[in-house]
């Protein structure tokens, strides 16, 4: 395995522009690290393009603040001949006691390999590249 494969595939420190009218952090905002996350780990699983087709009940235990320093950790779950899963677990290190950690969510998405014209393509496959 790559070393850049190594986990957290992300981490993010949550800033002002991110806040619902509550004072935490958009929950959209997560999932699309989330996405991105999952999709990083596809990539270094030999996936060339993703689509997202799937993601699994997600549930936040914990809010998010501005200036929590949040990690998006990933984990492959299962390859198949043209998709990929990954679970996402996300953490994030308060803002004031960087010790002070919670578990705010996790996610299992499923992510299609396309070619250029977005058909799926085997895991692994370059076919369907352009220069």
């Amino acid at each position: 395995m790559a070393d850049d494969c190594l986990q957290p595939k992300s981490r993010v420190l949550m800033m002002p522009r991110d806040t619902n009218p509550s004072g935490t952090i958009f929950g959209g905002v997560i999932l699309s690290y989330i996405d991105q996350a999952g999709a990083e780990e596809a990539i270094c699983r030999g996936a060339r393009r993703v689509v997202t087709v799937a993601m699994n009940q997600v549930v936040f235990r914990e809010p998010v603040y501005v200036g929590d320093l949040v990690s998006f950790y990933t984990e492959l779950v299962r390859v198949g001949r043209t998709s990929v899963t990954v679970r996402v677990r996300v953490s994030a290190a308060r803002r004031f006691d960087r010790q002070q950690v919670v578990e705010v969510t996790e996610a299992e998405i499923t992510y299609v390999n396309v070619d250029d014209r977005g058909r799926p393509l085997p895991m692994g496959s370059a076919a369907g590249a352009t220069a």
